[in-house]
């Protein structure tokens, strides 16, 4: 007799769809509008439908996923005004998780940054787009972690999950050849300690391609 399974590993599961789903569309790996069905994504994960609900409905509470009134389940297809008020949220909590970072600022720290910023390049290098959008948010949490400030660190996260699909899109227009400019000038501003320059730098970066997505 199959033995049904605990509320305990029903739960693990739905957890490990919900972070792995999560990464997915976080990294744009998932284009926006690309529709999903419990039961693919129970296929994907070798799961139930129940955990694969759970999965979704916690990810639509985030933004990251759009639920509509029939059932359908797809990746948000974000209008220019959505993306301007995402934008802003970057802008507003970013530069001050940069700044309450900079007192942490050590040289291990930079070295870190500057490692990530070369694996940014490997990554243009191989037209890889999930591959820079996972590094570049990599090289913000990195700088952000020492900012021991996890509530706004947490509101942060958010904004890039409901943004990933979208940023998948930009790449394709950034055509870019090296890694942003910014962050080294985000390196430099940590170097030497400068405050003002380094939220103008973080502010600049988080702000300056989504303005490409617009119109």
């Amino acid at each position: 007799m199959i033995q049904p399974k605990s509320v305990e590993n029903t739960g693990a599961e739905h957890d490990r769809v919900y972070r792995a789903l999560r990464t997915r569309i976080m990294h744009g790996e998932v284009p926006p509008g690309t529709a999903l069905t419990l039961r693919g994504i129970g296929k994907d994960f070798n799961v139930s439908m129940t955990p694969a609900r759970e999965a979704v409905r916690r990810l639509a509470a985030e933004g990251a996923l759009s639920m509509s009134s029939s059932g359908r389940v797809s990746t948000p297809e974000l209008s220019n005004e959505r993306i301007e008020e995402l934008a802003t949220l970057r802008a507003l909590l970013e530069p001050e998780l940069a700044s309450r970072a900079l007192p942490r600022a050590h040289f291990a720290l930079i070295e870190r940054l500057e490692a990530i910023n070369q694996a940014v390049s490997q990554m243009i290098a191989r037209h890889d787009a999930t591959g820079y959008i996972r590094m570049n948010l990599d090289f913000h949490r990195t700088l952000y972690l020492r900012a021991q400030a996890p509530a706004m660190l947490a509101m942060t996260e958010t904004v890039w999950l409901q943004l990933g699909p979208t940023m998948r899109a930009l790449y394709g227009r950034l055509n870019r050849t090296e890694p942003p400019a910014t962050h080294r000038l985000i390196i430099a501003a940590l170097r030497a300690g400068d405050e003002p320059g380094l939220r103008l730098a973080v502010r600049t970066d988080t702000t300056k391609g989504l303005r490409l997505l617009k119109g």
